[in-house]
């Protein structure tokens, strides 16, 4: 990826509740580095609820609306609506959610916003389970994991859902995934989000050093290694659904070692190993796959 200058300008100060380590705290920051001054954030239920701090502290200097743990989307779109009526064509509207309150709790209401095309920034910082409530099992908790309600007799047998085919589903103008690992690259998918009209879907990896059972030092290396072992690839969906951009310029490395170091996996056999080394190929050769198709259907290529 090509080298940045990360902007100096901060809207996240300290003093927030964030676990050490917490790769959701690292991404809140690095959003708004981006998104600047004119910004209002709709939270709801999740991790970010807690971290923000205590009424009336916050440690992020903008307007945040907490709200209930299904409405992120529908929220957003009814401030910036708001907004719009009062003139202000200018503000920012971003939903910052949970893949709790993303995948599964709030996907009703973000699959609406995005069937209306709404105007806002929806953006899943995705841990992998519903952390802030004590580490319970969603359906974006990977195969193989321990969760409290996934222990390690009946582990995640399921695979995790696949919220950007849903979200490409609806054809909106842009999707895109990230990581924590990879902060310019973020930003600069933040940045294109909000040059788009319409709604925008921006999923990024966000380790949870906490729930994996992990140091909290690992928790950029695990970022890092999620992307390069494929088990967490870096896109963009564009053109309504009809460009596909996957990242690929990196030295590929191994699933197992990206597991290992997290004690959620702890209780893997060799063979569970196996298997889920195949799957992470498999859909990336898919992905891949796909990415070549569509570039070779005429009238979609520049």
């Amino acid at each position: 990826m090509k080298p940045a200058v990360m902007p100096l300008e901060e809207l996240m100060g300290s003093g927030h509740l964030a676990c050490q380590g917490c790769g959701a705290t690292q991404a809140m920051r690095f959003a708004l580095k981006v998104l600047g001054p004119e910004t209002a954030l709709v939270i709801p239920a999740c991790c970010w609820a807690v971290i923000d701090g205590t009424f009336p502290h916050s440690a992020v200097n903008l307007p945040i609306y907490h709200t209930a743990f299904e409405t992120a989307a529908v929220v957003a779109s009814g401030l910036k609506a708001g907004l719009e009526m009062r003139g202000d064509t200018e503000t920012t509207v971003m939903a910052w959610a949970g893949d709790g309150g993303t995948f599964d709790i709030g996907l009703q209401a973000l699959s609406g916003a995005a069937e209306r095309n709404d105007d806002i920034i929806y953006v899943c910082y995705d841990n992998e389970a519903y952390m802030n409530t004590g580490i319970q099992r969603s359906s974006s908790t990977p195969v193989g994991a321990w969760t409290t309600t996934t222990p390690v007799t009946n582990y995640k047998r399921e695979p995790k859902k696949n919220m950007i085919d849903i979200m490409a589903a609806h054809s909106i103008p842009y999707i895109a995934t990230a990581s924590t690992a990879y902060p310019h690259d973020f930003m600069a998918k933040v940045k294109k989000a909000k040059s788009i009209r319409g709604t925008k879907y921006i999923q990024i990896f966000a380790p949870c050093p906490t729930g994996w059972k992990m140091a909290p030092e690992l928790s950029v290396k695990s970022a890092r290694d999620a992307v390069t072992s494929k088990v967490y690839p870096l896109l963009e969906i564009t053109e309504h659904g009809q460009k596909l951009k996957v990242w690929k310029d990196f030295e590929p490395t191994s699933v197992r070692d990206y597991m290992k170091v997290q004690g959620r996996f702890r209780h893997l056999k060799d063979e569970e190993f196996d298997q889920i080394e195949k799957d992470v190929e498999m859909k990336w050769q898919r992905l891949v796959a796909k990415e070549k198709m569509l570039a070779s259907i005429p009238g979609l290529i520049e």
